[in-house]
């Protein structure tokens, strides 16, 4: 049985070591390495694996001394049989430091920093700048009022519940996308540390045993014209000069949303192979769109080419009055004094269900007019063609039933609601 070494170092041996790794007992050794740096080390065997923890330089201006170094290691040695594995002080101090600042930085974060964090990280991927607006408007609102500046950790229940509760009844629309917006921005600072525990605006299991159900929410329908009424309100538009009258008339020959029409800009037009390329951040379902152009819309396009007088590719096709694009309010508008209460987009049902009762085109072609998403997603991952050839025949034909004397004398008013999208 090899022989328990106890006190087995001394300074002037500590002073005079040769490179090599020395035991002085109590598992503390000094480590003397070829370019002469010594150390102290305490070796610990903890659930079956050796350990070497530091204990400091054993010479020069912060030298431990070998007295101090036996104490050290005596401290190590009662952490290990407390079940703490044990550490180097240097570490030890590190760790400290970086819980330390962690607590700092979550006391000093609140809920309006991780807000604007979440906001500031997310808002490229969203639709649109009124998205993004409702973001900041319901927050400073509705939230911030309540428990903007307190610290994201410190956020419960009842701080949610009363940003809720006033609106819960009164503005359930709102109130429903308050609570979610709230829910991902904790959700997020509990990934970045800044806070733990469950999400107190989490609805299900937690807010829906405390706030009543909303009753199920239908969208409203967008008022329509019968398309048998279309030729005449055409017949009645064209002979308004108003930039708002070319950019409906547009709207309605290319099926398109009032969105994707008041937002495009000449470099997207392509005059001589009559073709509208819609980006994919401009569609609703994110993707890629080209519209074919019936001679109509190019001739529309063609007369209000001369307001682009900064002839830039990036200036609106349908300009405002203060020179950015032209507000959807301006057909909306047009469309009261013409006397009519449906509305731009009730303009794509029209289309839809011309296209489905007076043509024989396939479904899939119809759909893709309207830059509708396949449902059926086997279909979807197999069709990769738009139909472009058969959408341009569809959408000429379009154009030249909106532009016939069909129902010339129609009255133009809605009789039905489109199914809103």
């Amino acid at each position: 049985m090899p022989r328990k070494i106890v006190n087995g170092l001394t300074p002037l041996s500590v002073k005079n070591a040769k490179p090599g790794r020395y035991a002085d007992g109590g598992g503390l050794y000094l480590l003397v390495k070829e370019s002469g740096a010594r150390s102290w080390l305490y070796r610990a065997t903890i659930a079956g694996k050796v350990r070497d923890i530091g204990l400091g330089p054993a010479a020069g201006l912060d030298a431990v001394s070998l007295a101090d170094a036996r104490e050290l290691a005596r401290d190590k040695a009662k952490e290990a049989r407390s079940g703490t594995i044990p550490v180097s002080d240097r570490r030890k101090l590190a760790q400290e430091a970086k819980a330390a600042a962690q607590a700092a930085k979550v006391t000093g974060t609140s809920f309006r920093v991780a807000a604007a964090a979440y906001i500031a990280l997310h808002e490229d991927s969203w639709r649109n700048d009124k998205h993004r607006a409702q973001w900041r408007a319901t927050l400073a609102a509705y939230a911030y009022p309540h428990f903007g500046d307190i610290a994201v950790a410190d956020i419960a229940t009842e701080h949610v519940m009363a940003a809720l509760q006033p609106i819960w009844k009164t503005k359930p629309e709102t109130a429903s996308r308050l609570r979610g917006r709230i829910e991902s921005i904790l959700d997020a600072a509990k990934v970045q540390g800044l806070r733990s525990g469950e999400n107190p605006a989490r609805w299900r299991g937690h807010l829906e045993q405390v706030l009543p159900k909303r009753a199920p929410h239908t969208r409203g329908h967008h008022a329509a014209l019968p398309y048998v009424e279309v030729p005449a309100f055409i017949t009645n538009l064209t002979g308004r000069e108003a930039i708002g009258a070319s950019a409906l008339e547009f709207t309605i020959l290319t099926a398109a949303r009032s969105g994707e029409a008041l937002g495009a800009t000449w470099t997207e037009i392509d005059l001589d192979a009559a073709v509208w390329t819609v980006p994919a951040a401009r569609m609703k379902a994110r993707k890629e769109h080209r519209v074919p152009l019936c001679p109509r819309a190019v001739a529309i396009l063609q007369a209000v080419q001369p307001l682009n007088t900064r002839d830039s590719a990036d200036a609106p096709i349908f300009p405002g009055a203060k020179g950015g694009q032209l507000s959807g309010m301006a057909m909306a508008m047009l469309m009261r004094r013409m006397g009519s209460v449906a509305t731009v987009h009730g303009f794509r049902s029209a289309f839809r269900d011309w296209a489905a009762e007076c043509t024989a085109f396939a479904h899939e072609v119809c759909e893709m007019a309207l830059a509708h998403t396949i449902g059926n997603k086997a279909e979807a991952a197999y069709r990769r063609g738009d139909l472009f050839d058969k959408r341009r025949k569809l959408m000429e034909s379009w154009a030249t039933y909106c532009t016939s004397p069909v129902a010339a004398g129609a009255k133009v008013t809605p009789i039905r609601k489109a199914k809103a999208e």
